[in-house]
Formats: C-alpha cells, sequence, structure tokens
C-alpha cells in the first residue's frame, strides 16, 4: 500500500505557501515532491542491502530552490530544452521568447514552469497513489501564444515504477514540450560524481549541436563515437576522448534519438546502472528522445542536502522530450498543439537493484 502525506515546505517572498507531497511504497521507496515547481525534492530508494539514500540532487529547504537551482528535480515547460535566438514562427506569425541561455531560449524562459507554485491534489486508484499537480499558464506567458492548461500526475508503485503523466489543452496553436530534471546519482546524492555509472541508450542516432548546443538539424549515427551507449558504458569512459561534440557540451548534453516502439505504451529508453551501490534505474518514455546530460555545469559551487557541495558531474538527467529547437525543425517531430487536442505524454522512472 502507497501512502502520501502533505506537509508545508515554507513559502515565498509574497507570502505564498508551498507544501510538500511524500509519497511511499511497502518497499520503503519514498518521493517528496513540493508545489514550488513541481520538483522532486527527495526520493530515496534501496540499495541492494535494502539500505535507503536520497538518490537525487536538490536541497533541504525551499530557500536553496529560490535562491540558485539548475533546475534541480523540476517540472520543465512549456518547452523544455533549448529554441534558437528565443524566436519560432507558427501558422505565419512569428514569437519572440527570453534569451535566457546565451543567444537561446532555455526551459520555457526566465520564469518556466519550475518557478511557479502549482495547485495539487493527492489521489488514490487502481494501487497506486500520487498527486495530480495544475497550473494554468495564460496566452502570452514568457512569449508563447495561447492559453495552456497543465496537468502533471506523479505515482508511485510498490513495484518502484515511478509514473509521470502529462497533459495539456490550449485555446490557440502554441508549442509544448514537457519534461522533468531531475539529477540522479544512484550512489547517493552529493556522494561523488556519476562517472563511474554504466549507461545504456536504447539509440542509433542523436542529434550533434552547434557551439551554441543548438541542433544542427541532422541525425547523426552513434555507432563508432563517444555517443554509442547502446551496450552498457561507463559514463566517464569516453567523455574526455576530445571529440567535437563533447566540447561543445563540456561533456555530454545532448538530445539521443529513441528507436520507435509499436503502439501507444512507453518505450525503453534507459537503463542506469550503479555498481557499489547495486542500485538501478530505468527510464521508458512515449516521448521521441531522451537528453543525456551529465551535469557538466556543476562545479561545486552549489552545495545541496546536508551541505555537499555538487562538483562537476554529480548527478546525471536523462530528461525525455520532444528534439530541442523542434518548432524551427521541420524535419523534427512536431511539437504543435492546437485548440481541441490533448498534449499527453507519459514517463516511467523504475528503480531496482542487481546483485
Amino acid at each position: 500500500m502507497v501512502d502520501v502525506q502533505r506537509a508545508s515546505f515554507g513559502a515565498l517572498p509574497t507570502g505564498e505557501a508551498v507544501d510538500v507531497i511524500t509519497i511511499g511504497n511497502a518497499r520503503g521507496t519514498e518521493v517528496r515532491v513540493a508545489t514550488y515547481g513541481g520538483v522532486i525534492q527527495s526520493l530515496r530508494a534501496p540499495d541492494r542491502d535494502g539500505q535507503l539514500d536520497d538518490i537525487v540532487l536538490g536541497y533541504d529547504n525551499l530557500d536553496g530552490y529560490l535562491q540558485n537551482s539548475p533546475y534541480f528535480g523540476a517540472i520543465i515547460g512549456r518547452y523544455g530544452n533549448r529554441i534558437a535566438h528565443g524566436r519560432f514562427t507558427l501558422d505565419g506569425t512569428t514569437y519572440t521568447l527570453a534569451t535566457n541561455n546565451g543567444p537561446n531560449h532555455l526551459h520555457g524562459g526566465r520564469r518556466g514552469f519550475d518557478k511557479v507554485v502549482w495547485k495539487c491534489a493527492p489521489f488514490a486508484q487502481n494501487g497506486v497513489s500520487g498527486a495530480v499537480f495544475t497550473h494554468t499558464s495564460p496566452h502570452g506567458d514568457e512569449g508563447y501564444p495561447g492559453t495552456l492548461a497543465v496537468q502533471v500526475a506523479y505515482a508511485l508503485n510498490d513495484r518502484d515504477e515511478l509514473s509521470i503523466d502529462y497533459r495539456a489543452t490550449t485555446d490557440r496553436p502554441t508549442v509544448v514540450n514537457l519534461t522533468q530534471h531531475s539529477y540522479f546519482n544512484l550512489a547517493g546524492a552529493g556522494r561523488g560524481d556519476v562517472l563511474g555509472h554504466d549507461l545504456t541508450l536504447n539509440a542509433v542516432h542523436y542529434t550533434p549541436v552547434d557551439e551554441t548546443l543548438i541542433p544542427l538539424g541532422a541525425l547523426a549515427p552513434v555507432a563508432y563515437t563517444p555517443f554509442d551507449f547502446r551496450t552498457p558504458a561507463r559514463i566517464g569512459a569516453r567523455i574526455r576522448d576530445g571529440d567535437v561534440q563533447l566540447a561543445r557540451g563540456g561533456g555530454y548534453d545532448h538530445n539521443f534519438v529513441l528507436k520507435p516502439s509499436t503502439g501507444n505504451a512507453p518505450r525503453h529508453a534507459a537503463h542506469v546502472y550503479e555498481p557499489t551501490t547495486g542500485r538501478t534505474l530505468d527510464v521508458h518514455t512515449t516521448e521521441p528522445g531522451v537528453q543525456f546530460y551529465s551535469g557538466n555545469f556543476l562545479d561545486g559551487s552549489i552545495s545541496g542536502k546536508g551541505g555537499r557541495p555538487y562538483g562537476p558531474r554529480a548527478g546525471l538527467c536523462l530528461e525525455t522530450q520532444h528534439f530541442p529547437n523542434s518548432p524551427n525543425e521541420p524535419r523534427f517531430p512536431s511539437t504543435v498543439l492546437r485548440p481541441g487536442e490533448e498534449y499527453r505524454s507519459r514517463t516511467i522512472f523504475e528503480f531496482g537493484v542487481r546483485e
């Protein structure tokens, strides 16, 4: 049986209250999600000896997220990843967005979905429990057209599967690309880097990028490159190979094109294994891509939970998504949402252990 509890997590400077929802299961796995940004504030999972540890980077209190957070654990929207030069054209109209990442727009702008307080309602149904987070983004928010009504449901079951279901509707044509930005370290948050983690990605191609991390438009094969994770490889094995793409990202910060699957069920996207604890993470998604980010911009200046500094590559992200800059790339899967349609996406983070 899964348990759900709600408690205060502080308040914004405006006085707006922020809560944290705790979801636990029979195995002791526990997920804490804040209403600020829909942030997964902690995720405690067992190792091969049954010992629980928090495996996501973040802060102990709300102030950390308000002052200096590189999207730790947050819901990302309206558009996850980058849009070139903060502009796109839809149905003949050009829209201008904030350029908050060099010359480009990143993760929804200066005040994306990671910086709003979501409404939240706990639920229990079909043997799982969790919480539904809702937010309405008005027409013109951060430059995007259309009033966008968004729902994100987190659910945990006794198989240690954390599912995230996204839904959205709009009253005008717009673009949408929602994702979740948890930084994982399966050895435990703040316990070194992730270079010793083994990674498998179910991708034959990836999207190479320019110097500002915007895709060049073509798909490139991963074969015979440091981006080949079709079979398990240590994250640190080739990260310093001198490849021009690794140099541009400061490591891995690229969209991997997932193999298509039959039907609408989530496809297996990634497997991560941490050998010292035996913890594993499997990612399943309905999305066509996943951004593998190896925590390259962490530099030790952020002290997270328990005051532990987060040094280079202290965590990894597997952001299930449509491709970066899709609104400007007709060859990429479309991110356009129109009135009368419903945006739907599902991602499952499945936790386990290997003996």
